[in-house]
């Protein structure tokens, strides 16, 4: 086990708290900012956020490295809707107070185009809780992770199951709120397989990470949420919202379909924390 991190960022212990008063592992949702358009996102958010646990909101970027086709071809449609930074933080901002905390994904080109200070200043007074930045190396950006400590703004750092150990405790030492833990090596948009590989990265994670461990990419029905949630202490669904909104006939159906399927992931995940029966080889404790 390695040293404990240190004290999380006031955004970091929001997250942490969501984590620990749950009493179940928690649904974290992805909306794309600006898909289709700026309005019917930032309905998706308050849909989703009637039964979200935390919200994941994704900045559309021209080279999303860690996306797949699904969420690229939605990124694309966002910015050719003209959708910004600046939209995607006044969608998190809506949110409020009374709602989940909010995490944005985001690339570290558009952070350093807006200056590291002034983006994380920003984002802490809309209220975000937290940053994913798939392209920032745990042992880089040291003036992205100070402006995020000093405004209070948590880093959510990404391991993969190919993520070596020594790795994986650096990580644990970065980790504000909680770690993203890819389900599988490559792109989102794949189809997650909960068995022996999935257990053991997770199970060597948690060796050396203090942090609450999410799993995400290729979680795409409410039975695998909750097979997902008996390993994990959250489940991040992404790429199936966005073919959810992508398929309904008009904006009305895209925030019933999504809605539906928020409600049912989260009695999933309290029906299998439920008849877990506390088993700790099962369910793992939440940190």
């Amino acid at each position: 086990m390695t040293d404990a991190p240190p004290a999380p960022t006031h955004g970091g212990a929001c997250i942490r708290a969501a984590f620990a008063k749950a009493g179940r592992p928690l649904f974290i949702p992805y909306v794309m900012g600006g898909f289709p358009d700026l309005d019917a996102s930032a309905d998706h958010v308050a849909a989703l956020a009637r039964h979200a646990d935390m919200i994941e909101i994704g900045m559309p970027f021209s080279d999303p490295l860690a996306d797949g086709p699904t969420i690229q071809a939605a990124g694309q449609r966002a910015l050719e809707g003209g959708a910004t930074p600046e939209d995607v933080i006044a969608i998190a901002e809506r949110v409020g107070d009374d709602g989940p905390p909010v995490v944005l994904m985001t690339y570290v080109n558009l952070i350093l185009a807006a200056g590291a200070r002034a983006f994380m200043e920003r984002a802490a007074r809309s209220g975000v809780a937290g940053v994913i930045i798939p392209d920032l190396p745990v042992d880089e950006g040291d003036d992205v992770r100070e402006q995020a400590r000093r405004a209070g703004v948590g880093m959510v750092p990404l391991a993969a199951p190919t993520t070596g150990d020594d790795r994986l405790a650096a990580i644990g030492r970065r980790a504000d709120g909680f770690v993203y833990c890819v389900s599988v090596t490559g792109v989102t948009g794949g189809d997650v397989q909960v068995g022996e590989e999935l257990r053991g990265f997770l199970g060597r994670a948690r060796a050396r990470i203090e942090a609450p461990l999410a799993v995400g990419f290729g979680i795409r029905t409410p039975a695998q949420v909750a097979a997902v949630g008996r390993i994990a202490d959250g489940v991040v669904v992404a790429s199936q919202l966005i073919r959810m909104i992508s398929d309904a006939p008009d904006p009305a159906a895209a925030e019933r379909a999504i809605e539906g399927f928020a409600a049912q992931a989260v009695d999933a995940l309290r029906e299998g924390s439920h008849s877990a029966g506390g088993d700790p080889s099962t369910v793992q404790p939440v940190r």
